[in-house]
């Protein structure tokens, strides 16, 4: 029998210029979500508990900030999504739930919602050392120095490896893995400075190209057996916005020549049967902009891939 999931929501879209996925936690939940994932074969009979959303208002907010918008309203809410993850996993209404190291569930909003699920992780365990598979068409790996656009969802990866402005690093108790243990999945559009600095880093970038090839897998593989010997467990986040825009799915930026469906979930099988999953994060959707219900059904087989193995 799998370990319990929590699920907690983050409904927020202060990171960017486009709202639309503040209101992604509820729509997904309205449609289904917490009974899709119930019914996926591998996580039958697991205990799902769903803590909420954190409360973030508004969740949405114009900002003509040209390095960070929104920073005071990001830098307010990631402490409170980190203590939320903390009390979720600790289950203070059930005395044996921590023991029983249930796995969190992420419902983005935005992909600022990572560098907060990282942070709680980390703070629930101290003593546990963290890897991040980062699946993304964007980098997300500026910071208020390199950005073209002061869009704050384009720099939760840094500031969970430690980059950017005090602030924001801080806000998200950064840096909460090594950038040895992180790596990049179905980046292509990147700018070129945040280019430069991913390719000067330790951070391992696997394309959509590389990961649909034989070879690539095995790449893959190659890294995470590495990696795993080094670390406790792995956080996967999945901006949903790395598959391929030809299958019509309802994020906010979709990109073509992205990850099929099938490769996806390839590359999280694989992570996960090398790491253990502690934590699996879903973003960037905007139900409005695709076919809801077919995202909603590849959101729930991701989860099932990333936490089917324990």
């Amino acid at each position: 029998m799998t370990r319990p999931i929590v699920v907690v929501g983050v409904p927020t879209a202060l990171g960017g210029h486009l709202s639309g996925m503040e209101r992604t936690p509820g729509e997904l939940r309205a449609l289904g979500l917490l009974g899709s994932l119930g019914a996926r074969p591998m996580l039958e009979g697991a205990e799902i508990r769903d803590a909420g959303d954190l409360p973030i208002e508004p969740g949405f907010v114009p900002d003509p900030d040209p390095r960070a918008k929104n920073r005071a309203r990001i830098c307010e809410f990631l402490p409170r999504e980190r203590d939320l993850v903390v009390a979720s996993i600790a289950g203070a209404d059930s005395p044996d739930w921590a023991d029983r190291e249930p796995r969190l569930f992420v419902v983005g909003g935005d992909c600022t919602a990572h560098a907060g699920a990282m942070a709680g992780l980390r703070r629930s365990r101290p003593d546990r050392r963290l890897a991040i598979a980062w699946f993304d068409a964007h980098g997300d790996f500026n910071t208020p120095a390199t950005t073209p656009s002061g869009n704050v969802w384009g720099m939760p990866f840094a500031m969970l490896c430690g980059r950017g402005d005090p602030d924001l690093v801080a806000a998200a108790d950064g840096p909460t893995v090594a950038e040895a243990h992180a790596a990049l999945l179905g980046g292509q559009v990147l700018d070129e400075t945040e280019s430069r600095m991913l390719a000067a880093s330790p951070v391992a970038q696997f394309g959509a190209g590389m990961l649909g090839t034989t070879a690539g897998l095995a790449a893959l593989a190659a890294w995470a057996g590495a990696v795993g010997r080094e670390v406790d467990g792995l956080y996967i986040a999945f901006d949903l916005d790395c598959l391929d825009a030809s299958g019509h799915w309802a994020v906010t930026m979709p990109e073509p020549d992205g990850l099929s469906l099938p490769t996806a979930l390839a590359a999280v099988r694989m992570l996960a049967k090398a790491i253990p999953v502690v934590g699996f994060g879903a973003t960037a959707v905007t139900l409005a902009n695709g076919d809801g219900p077919k995202t909603l059904d590849a959101i729930t087989l991701l989860a099932e891939a990333a936490f089917a193995s324990v």
